[in-house]
């Protein structure tokens, strides 16, 4: 993540860091416990041995090089030794500054060693502790809280009013300022000169001589009350400063210790800064010095100090140098193991981890509020130990900014955030811990003072959610804009110590005091064990927020970034230069209906300015009216923040196309293009997946008007959808108004009412995104892209292709009249074509051959609406098959054939395969159709013309697949039948009217023959035809009787007449076939209707043309009459003749009888049609096989 603003770089490190040192584990008396410390950070020079000093040395007067630098002590100057100066009420932050990496996460205390140490003293000592405690994530930062420093300022300046008039109520009634005494300024300054004479070469005491008893007396350089007051920032002071440069560190935010280390005692993680002087040399590597007053005896808080000291900064001796008056008298070594044992001094270790547990785990527990300053404050002699909340005192007095911490806080809240935004190996587990920082940083800023750290961090708020992949919450329950307090395990236990009105034992504490958040009745409870229980070790829950759905998760983008934009804004100053605009007046919305719609000619004119605009973006022109300067702030974020709602927009938009809710998708995504115009606007220079992500927004807004064109009818919902704006969405409007008029891509996303013009804009969207990815260079880079986008650009010429060739074919219906062809029409072939020609050659480039292969389909549909177009008008006698359908019919088959070739085998697609195959059949059947039914006799031979027709039904057969078993497999038997049937009639045909050549003839009847059988055969197979069996069947038997009449032989005749009435009798399954529909017809219709109604519906049914099957059954009655009137003459004149057989006699019988019963029938006109077809069905059922007659002899 590209990290706009200043405050993302953590504070670098000052110096060289020192090796890093190894812990080690100390054992002390019986008691083990584990300590180790790592020096993180160390600006001291390489340790120096001590001068051991001369007995009798007088400390009360100064050395030469008294409180003056020199090599051995370094740039540091006199801090590095140690003279006791006052800690900076910040240092913690300073620390945290410059090691972000450790807070919120891996250490639970950052402090100075001195607050550690008093803390840990607190069972043994009488005097006050005042402490402010901050929390941030699982780390406390514990700073000294001077009261008496701070109400002396507030004495001055008026700050601090609150909690001056709260002490006094509460705590000490009667407050007044204590002053030092002489003796603890004697004390610090002959320690300083005790140091200063330890790193003298000579050891030997180098007086000068001193005007005044200043430096005896009076506190040390850099102690006094106005050095003190002056680490207190006034408290608008620091916010103003801050925000110009978060990272700075200035304010007494510097890290000012000597040395940091990571001290780990027991399982406690801390980072603490010390500035003990620590020598070295000779025979020992590293020990502490301290000067003793010989008269006083060490006492338990001293050891305590001593001992913590060492392990603090890791050293294992201590080297003790005892005085008395300043006089030196001898020098002793003391282990660190050791000092818990001295005489006077004696205390367990134990003890102390107990006290360092319960007091960790006792500000853990209650400082639960990240942002909130909290105070540990235990008066001088008392044994009771509170914790109050200064910030929510303060909210209920003043205003926040009145508290100092505030600024500190909410810097150190938003550093960690962005340290932990900036792992790229970052699990998204932390994005929970990360949010609730980012949320607690925001609560204490004000936007006023301090735009430029709300914008980024509401832009950091924004990066968390994931836009471009479906969101896996945990299923915790988190409220989204609840309180972001951190929660923590139920195991904790119900402390009894904690109860905020209990008694105290101090009859001067007021009983109401109820503004602790938690109180220690004793200080003796810190030293049992595990009287706090160690929740510390239990990390905070911050769970991220469950977004329902990607609407919700985007939404909260959306309002983070409006947040974000809001602060850039009102930083941003020349307002008055600004267009005036209300942000909660909806901006009108542009709305175009088919008289303002100027159609393709004035889209390809804005399409070509646009290109022309995203050419100059690439030459680096930029624009804003805001008067923003570029390489600002404002201007890095801004342009950030819009970027991210332009992706907002985009998922939204997205999401709304899988709901099919298209007006809403366009309305997101227009309002995604408008973001990207301002970037454009702003932008000198577009990045590669910025262009990119443009590219995706006007595929998606192709994909958006393709589908608004197609569900037409849904076309008020979705205006209602387009018009509907949310305040949030105006506002982030209003912030893009200020920087460009958003009007660029303006003919992309109007919803228009206008279906032409609609699938142009889609195409002109496709191809917008073409360009860009071409001139860009970025075709190569993201190849899934390049293809996407040709893809759809295939689709859509295909779609409009496939609009100008219905409007064709719907002129074409039109036109009854006129013969010729209109220039309107030829206007729409040439559009369809050159939009298929063009989607082809899109698929062909992406190697698509499946897609190919449609679009040349499609091609060779046109080219048959063409060849239909050039036939004459109906009603004409002298109807031909012209040469123009020729050529449109012979360009269609091309076509087919290279959509065949496109895709090569049917392993590729088999249902476009299948497709293929089927139109190309049809293609073949349909010009063969024509060429026999509207014969060219003007232009060529019939010979000729049948070769034709021939050549073409073979091919329709050749690609008419009846084996594979599929939707279309009826089709296609029905198909190869009728082309049977067609070729037989033909064939059949040119037997009747050929003469002379005896070869050709039989061939023709061999071939008629086959066809007849072949047609029967799959017309069997169909259960819907009965009507083309039985007529097939008929013309089977006129063929037969063709054949018979040029026969001269009775036999021959006979033989013939046989095999017509079998063909007869095998027609019975077709009249099988119609009865059930009559019947199945008859009870429907008797079943809905009254008997008045049934009959006048009876003349008509959808499934079967009752007018065809009553000529059939016509003409078959009259055929089966005369072959049976045939055979019976050729029957008895073979009888008289011959003598007869008796199978003849049985055949001869039984035909007379069914002839009569036929005659009969027919001269009945009153029968229905049902009960002729059941009539005719029983009389087949008696001809049966011996009405065939003897067969042949």
């Amino acid at each position: 993540m590209e990290e706009p603003c200043a405050a993302g770089a953590a504070a670098p490190l000052r110096g060289d860091a020192e090796e890093p040192k190894q812990g080690s584990v100390l054992f002390l008396g019986g008691n083990e416990v584990k300590s180790s410390a790592v020096v993180k950070y160390s600006s001291a020079p390489p340790q120096a041995a001590f001068a051991r000093l001369q007995e009798k040395t007088d400390l009360k007067l100064p050395p030469a090089n008294w409180l003056r630098e020199s090599a051995k002590l370094g740039p540091a100057g006199t801090s590095i030794l140690g003279n006791s100066k006052k800690s900076k009420p910040f240092s913690s932050f300073g620390m945290a500054y410059d090691f972000i990496d450790s807070v919120g996460n891996d250490v639970d205390v950052v402090s100075d060693s001195e607050n550690i140490k008093k803390l840990l003293k607190i069972p043994y000592s009488k005097s006050h502790v005042s402490m402010a405690v901050h929390r941030i994530g699982r780390t406390l930062l514990l700073d000294e809280l001077d009261i008496q420093e701070l109400f002396m300022r507030s004495s001055q300046t008026g700050d601090w009013t609150w909690l001056k008039e709260f002490y006094q109520r509460l705590i000490d009634q009667k407050w007044q300022r204590k002053k030092k005494s002489k003796e603890h300024w004697y004390q610090k300054a002959i320690l300083s000169k005790f140091l200063y004479y330890s790193i003298n070469g000579d050891g030997a005491a180098q007086p000068v001589p001193s005007p005044s008893k200043q430096h005896q007396e009076g506190p040390v350089a850099g102690e006094g009350d106005e050095a003190g007051r002056a680490s207190w920032p006034a408290p608008f002071e620091m916010p103003s400063s801050l925000s110009e440069d978060p990272g700075a560190s200035n304010q007494g935010l510097k890290n000012d210790f000597v040395r940091n280390i990571l001290w780990t005692f027991e399982d406690i993680h801390m980072l603490v800064g010390s500035n003990m002087p620590i020598f070295g040399g000779g025979r020992y590597p590293a020990v502490s010095l301290r000067l003793r007053d010989n008269n006083k005896p060490i006492n338990v808080l001293t050891g305590i100090d001593y001992w913590l000291d060492n392990l603090i900064c890791n050293v294992p001796e201590l080297v003790m140098c005892f005085h008395v008056n300043g006089i030196v008298q001898k020098y002793e070594m003391i282990k660190t193991e050791d000092i818990p044992n001295l005489e006077n001094s004696n205390f367990s270790t134990k003890v102390i981890k107990d006290i360092a547990q319960n007091i960790l785990s006792f500000l853990k527990s209650n400082c639960t509020k990240e942002g909130h300053t909290y105070w540990l404050f235990k008066a001088s002699g008392s044994d009771i130990v509170k914790l109050y909340d200064l910030t929510t005192l303060c909210e209920e007095t003043e205003d926040k900014y009145q508290n100092p911490f505030t600024m500190p806080v909410a810097i150190l809240l938003y550093k960690v955030a962005c340290n932990m935004m900036l792992k790229k190996n970052q699990n998204k587990k932390h994005y929970g811990t990360i949010r609730t920082l980012l949320l607690n940083c925001l609560k204490l800023l004000d936007n006023g003072r301090h735009p430029q750290i709300i914008a980024s961090a509401n832009y950091m708020l924004s990066e968390l959610f994931q836009l471009d992949e479906p969101k896996k919450e945990d299923s915790a329950d988190f409220p989204i804009n609840g309180n972001s307090d951190e929660s923590y395990s139920e195991e904790e236990e119900e402390m009894p110590d904690s109860d905020e009105n209990g008694s105290y034992s101090n009859s001067s504490d007021p009983p109401d005091d109820n503004k602790a958040v938690a109180i220690i009745k004793s200080v003796g409870e810190l030293s049992v064990p595990e009287k706090y229980k160690s929740v510390h070790r239990i990390r905070p829950s911050c769970a991220f927020p469950v977004c329902h759905g990607t609407e919700e998760r985007c939404r909260l983008v959306l309002n983070h970034v409006l947040e974000g934009l809001k602060s850039v804004d009102s930083s941003v100053k020349k307002e008055s230069d600004l267009p005036a605009a209300d942000p909660s007046t909806p901006i009108p919305l542009k709305y175009e209906d088919d008289s303002t719609s100027g159609g393709p000619e004035s889209l390809e004119k804005q399409m070509a300015l646009f290109l022309d605009k995203m050419g100059s973006f690439q030459k680096g022109k930029h624009s804003s009216q805001s008067g923003m300067i570029p390489g600002s702030w404002q201007y890095k974020m801004k342009l950030q923040l819009i970027l991210k709602s332009s992706r907002a927009y985009y998922v939204l938009s997205d999401a709304a196309m899988v709901l099919q809710k298209y007006g809403r998708a366009l309305r997101y995504i227009k309002l995604a293009l408008q973001c990207h115009d301002t970037y454009c606007c702003l932008c000198g220079s577009m990045l590669p997946e910025v262009l990119v992500f443009l590219c995706q927004c006007l595929t998606l807004c192709g994909d958006i008007q393709l589908m608004l064109a197609q569900n037409a009818n849904n076309r008020a919902a979705y205006l209602e959808e387009y018009n509907y704006q949310t305040k949030e969405d105006q506002e982030i409007l209003h912030s893009l108004h200020r920087e460009s008029r958003c009007q660029v891509f303006a003919w992309a996303t109007d919803l228009s009412t206008d279906l032409e013009y609609q699938l142009s804009v889609s195409c002109k969207c496709y191809e917008a995104a073409y360009e860009i990815l071409l001139f860009s260079n970025l075709k190569s880079q993201n190849p899934e892209q390049h293809i996407q986008v040709l893809k759809r650009m295939g689709n859509i010429r295909n779609e409009i292709g496939v609009f100008y060739m219905n409007q064709a074919a719907a002129v074409q219906t039109e036109r009854v009249v006129s013969k010729n062809v209109s220039t309107a029409e030829q206007q729409l072939w040439k559009k369809s074509f050159s939009c298929f020609e063009e989607g082809i050659q899109n698929f062909e480039s992406i190697d698509d051959a499946t897609n190919a292969a449609l679009l040349l389909c499609n091609t060779g549909r046109l080219m048959r609406i063409c060849a239909q177009a050039h036939c004459a008008a109906e009603g004409d006698f002298k109807r031909e098959f012209s040469p123009e359908e020729a050529l449109y019919y012979n360009k269609a088959i091309d076509y087919y054939l290279k959509a065949l070739r496109s895709l090569g085998k049917r392993d590729v697609h088999p249902a476009v395969w299948d497709s293929v195959n089927w139109e190309l059949s049809t293609t073949y059947f349909t010009m063969a159709t024509l060429q026999q039914d509207y014969a060219p006799l003007s232009r060529k031979a019939q010979e000729q013309i049948e070769k034709e027709v021939s050549e073409a039904m073979m091919k329709s057969l050749k690609y008419c697949d009846v084996d594979t078993v599929s939707e279309r497999q009826p089709l296609c038997q029905y198909r190869a039948a009728t082309i049977h049937h067609r070729l037989a009639s033909m064939y059949h045909s040119c037997l009747r009217n050929q003469v002379g050549d005896e070869h050709l003839r039989k061939q023709h009847r061999v071939l008629a023959d086959l066809h007849y059988s072949k047609a029967v055969r799959l017309f069997q197979l169909l259960r819907d035809a009965p009507c083309e069996l039985l007529r097939v069947q008929l013309e089977r038997v006129a063929f037969a009787e063709f054949q018979m009449a040029s026969q001269n032989s009775s036999a021959g005749k006979l033989k013939t007449l046989s095999g017509a009435l079998d063909i007869m009798t095998k027609t019975k399954g077709a009249f099988e076939l119609i009865r059930n529909e009559l019947v199945a017809e008859t009870e429907q219709i008797s079943k809905d209707k009254s008997p008045a109604e049934s009959v006048s519906v009876s003349d008509s049914s959808a499934g079967l043309n009752k007018e065809e099957v009553l000529k059939l059954l016509g003409i078959f009655e009259s055929r089966m009459s005369f072959l049976l009137l045939q055979s019976i003459k050729l029957l008895t004149s073979s009888k008289k003749k011959m003598g007869g057989s008796s199978e003849e006699e049985a055949v001869l019988k039984t035909n007379k009888q069914v002839y009569s019963l036929l005659l009969r029938a027919t001269a009945d006109k009153g029968l229905s049609l049902l009960e002729r077809t059941e009539l005719l069905l029983g009389l087949l059922e008696q001809l049966g096989p011996a009405g065939s007659g003897p067969g042949p002899r």
